[in-house]
């Protein structure tokens, strides 16, 4: 028997039951008796019968499919969430259809109409921004959508992050107590609301409480690439910082390298505080400081969300905060 074409009417035959013994097999229904669903089992396994999830939702106007946006998926900060997200799913016995948006705006109207195409019952969204075109989207569909490690600033839809405001001002915090007066806050793009509300409100509030005054000359917008910090330094150094904040690992990396590069010591002559704690921040030398996220949990949370609006059970809080720290490490004195 051909293989693609095994089907449940197959089973059925070869196992002597009926079909509707066998979907309640391979659903785990309990009120089968055991010795039949046994019997079911050792069919399904010589025949190698995959039930057709395309089938299946249409029966039940269920996928069992959840869809992933990300950004960059090579990005350590994305990939550690989606692990989280990869691993709650699968106990949820969710399948992810992962889809990389390269942080395009047009790009992630696209992908995320594809994925509402093929009938995913849930997204969890990964982006910089919610642009209006997304948002329009997002609102069009009846589909569950969650944020994870981004921000609506309207709270329409559920959201898993930290305190980014809060983190971002204790990160310059302990630059300022480390006697630095001139800090430089080096982030992705400002009209993204995560660095341009949050993470900016949270360094001009610690500037002003530590008394120092806010210089538009030391804010750098930049794409989050190891080049990208490398380009950066020269820059960096002409502003007169001697310490930097900065929103990405590896963005940070290229930095910390460029300032090496040029017989900077980090450091005794430069100080950077990263905001991801990924595994860069360990692997760099010296180890860089870092504003801790539970980036695992971060996805996993998120997908528990998901899994809650998908089956329309109550959800007190869709906006939800976890924890966050410092890890001061050796980029920092």
């Amino acid at each position: 028997m051909d293989k693609q074409t095994i089907t449940i009417y197959d089973v059925a035959r070869e196992a002597n039951v009926s079909m509707a013994t066998v979907s309640r097999v391979v659903n785990g229904n309990p009120n089968v008796k055991p010795a039949t669903r046994k019997k079911v089992l050792e069919v399904i396994d010589r025949l190698d019968y995959r039930p057709n999830a395309v089938a299946r939702g249409l029966a039940s106007k269920k996928t069992t499919t959840v869809g992933v946006i990300i950004p960059d998926v090579s990005n350590m900060f994305f990939a550690s969430l989606a692990r989280g997200i990869d691993d709650v799913a699968t106990m949820y016995k969710y399948n992810i259809i992962l889809a990389n948006s390269d942080g395009d705006s047009v790009k992630e109207v696209n992908v995320l109409n594809n994925l509402l195409a093929k009938q995913v019952d849930g997204v969890i969204f990964m982006g910089h921004r919610i642009t209006d075109e997304v948002r329009g989207e997002f609102s069009r569909s009846k589909t569950p959508v969650v944020l994870a490690g981004s921000i609506d600033p309207d709270q329409q839809v559920g959201s898993v992050n930290i305190d980014y405001k809060e983190a971002t001002k204790d990160a310059i915090s302990l630059l300022v107590k480390n006697g630095n007066k001139k800090i430089a806050f080096i982030s992705g793009a400002l009209i993204d609301a995560i660095n341009g509300q949050y993470r900016l409100s949270g360094y001009k509030e610690a500037l002003k409480e530590n008394n120092l005054e806010y210089s538009e000359g030391l804010v750098f917008e930049s794409p989050y690439s190891f080049k990208d910090g490398l380009s950066l330094v020269e820059r960096l150094l002409n502003s007169g910082a001697t310490a930097a904040y900065v929103t990405d690992d590896e963005l940070a990396i290229g930095i910390l390298d460029g300032l090496i590069d040029q017989g900077i010591k980090v450091p005794d002559d430069f100080e950077i505080i990263t905001s991801n704690n990924s595994l860069l921040t360990e692997v760099a030398r010296p180890k860089l400081s870092s504003v801790t996220q539970p980036l695992y949990d971060i996805g996993a949370v998120s997908m528990r969300l998901l899994t809650k609006l998908m089956n329309k059970e109550e959800v007190e809080e869709k906006t939800i905060v976890l924890p966050y720290g410092i890890a001061k490490r050796n980029s920092t004195k």
